[in-house]
């Protein structure tokens, strides 16, 4: 069974909870549906009656056995508010009410507060967007600072193995980290590898150099982020610098690598640079070797929320659904 298929069957019937808070789009509606009829999460879908009503139309569907939210009227307003304000000083009920009204606002409060087990929006919102209201809302795990992603990607064939999965950070959000945000893409990727791939993380910081073969503040950076990484959790297996090759080749590893290393060679982490190298890498993959990149996820938060892409189909947002509600089973 593939990794959808497997997280699939575990969620059948957890009643796990997610909320949709773009139900003014169809494509919504058409996968809150299919959540429901499949009895893969209770699906919540937030806007107003008329938004949804519209897209229901649109859709050419009924929407029997999906709750659906308007955050304007609805009775837990005025608790999130309070909450909200509550957590972020200076806000007052006024203000904090004006804003968890706003559907990913609310959204993120209802997972904060635990009315919903996860968020997953993005179809019609800007990534920043939603990053900023989970932030606002969910928070980050403690000792991160800085929200990043991941992509799952799946390699029909590597080395002789079938259907390989890596993660592979940050490929969407981060367009040039500093050694410290770099650590947090690390760590915050090694809590998503645990979830996703079901094994321990083995985290290549990946570079054109492989520990010490070039010179550049760039090559400079990458080291400096695996010594953080190293001092804020030394129990986990990561490494680096590697180029890519050095990362997941155990022969190109065994001729690179100077010294003992748990990552090279066998890296199932891979930790881009920067946000061009990360984007290009999980582009080329996807189209030259016929991989399946499945995401972007969002990472380093409190509680697992989603970005979606604006051009997501309908499979993709109940795979997505699938996945994030795996990192909760």
């Amino acid at each position: 069974m593939d990794i959808i298929g497997t997280f699939k069957a575990r969620a059948k019937g957890k009643n796990l909870s997610v909320v949709l808070p773009e139900g003014r789009d169809e494509r919504i509606l058409l996968a809150a549906r299919r959540l429901r009829q499949e009895a893969i999460a209770e699906p919540i879908v937030l806007g107003t009656p008329q938004e949804i009503e519209t897209a229901a139309t649109r859709a050419g569907i009924g929407l029997d056995g999906v709750r659906t939210i308007d955050p304007r009227t609805s009775q837990k307003l005025e608790v999130y508010a309070q909450r909200y304000s509550l957590q972020r000083k200076g806000i007052s009920p006024e203000v904090a009410r004006r804003i968890v009204r706003k559907p990913l606002l609310y959204a993120g409060m209802m997972v904060a507060c635990g009315d919903a087990d996860t968020a997953v929006g993005g179809v019609d919102s800007a990534t920043a967007t939603l990053i900023q209201a989970g932030v606002l809302t969910v928070g980050l795990l403690p000792g991160i600072k800085t929200p990043s992603s991941y992509f799952l990607m799946i390699i029909p064939d590597f080395l002789g193995e079938k259907d390989k999965p890596f993660i592979f950070a940050d490929c969407a959000v981060n367009i040039d980290p500093t050694a410290e945000q770099l650590a947090d893409i690390a760590l915050a990727s090694a809590v998503s590898a645990r979830r996703i791939l079901g094994e321990e993380p083995r985290v290549a910081m990946l570079s054109f150099s492989t520990q010490g073969s070039a010179s550049s503040p760039s090559v400079d950076r990458v080291r400096q982020a695996v010594a953080l990484a190293r001092a804020r959790m030394p129990s986990l297996a990561i490494d680096g610098e590697f180029q890519a090759d050095s990362a997941i080749i155990p022969r190109v590893a065994a001729r690179k690598v100077k010294g003992q290393s748990a990552v090279a060679g066998k890296a199932n982490v891979i930790v881009f640079p920067d946000l061009n190298s990360g984007n290009i890498a999980y582009k080329l993959t996807q189209y030259m070797a016929g991989a399946q990149a499945i995401g972007p996820f969002l990472q380093g938060f409190a509680k697992p929320i989603t970005d979606l892409s604006r051009g997501a189909t309908v499979d993709d947002i109940v795979a997505t659904v699938i996945l994030t509600l795996g990192q909760l089973l």
